[in-house]
């Protein structure tokens, strides 16, 4: 890898209903629009049931509810497909709700971080532009889902 090259990355904010989160490009597969999963009721808040992908079935997540706040669908929710990192053959994918279309931002190697309060799905806070976004940690989410029993 050439060094001018790992300098920037190009990154996605991806707006929620009370933050915006930031990920690399290449976590995010595909933005499709927003679709209700099919759950059953017992269920943990987060969880917003299964949606159909490319002939799987992906888990549905609210990063909001997961994080204690209220599950917030709103008329301009889309859903972006992750790529899960865990490296579990069950779980290749996830889908996160999200509230409007992301962003593409260049990134510097030099990101300035903000002091802010996080939650525990959430590995730091960045200025992005104008805005603060939270990085989040998608490791966990993978954990909340298999802890659940979801996968």
């Amino acid at each position: 890898m050439h060094e001018h090259r790992s300098s920037n990355l190009t990154g996605l904010l991806l707006p929620l209903a009370d933050r915006n989160l930031i990920l690399p490009n290449v976590a995010v597969a595909e933005l499709i629009d927003y679709q209700p999963g099919a759950f059953d009721l017992d269920t943990p808040p987060w969880y917003l049931g299964r949606v159909t992908w490319r002939e799987r079935q992906i888990p549905l997540l609210s990063f909001e509810a997961a994080c204690g706040n209220k599950v917030v669908i709103g008329e301009r929710a889309r859903i972006v497909i992750l790529n899960a990192l865990g490296g579990r053959p069950e779980l290749k994918f996830i889908a996160l709700l999200v509230q409007g279309i992301p962003r593409s931002y260049k990134l510097d190697s030099q990101l300035s971080y903000v002091d802010v309060p996080l939650c525990s799905l959430e590995k730091a806070a960045v200025q992005v532009g104008e805005q603060v976004a939270k990085v989040p940690d998608l490791l966990a989410l993978e954990e909340l889902l298999v802890n659940a029993g979801l996968v």
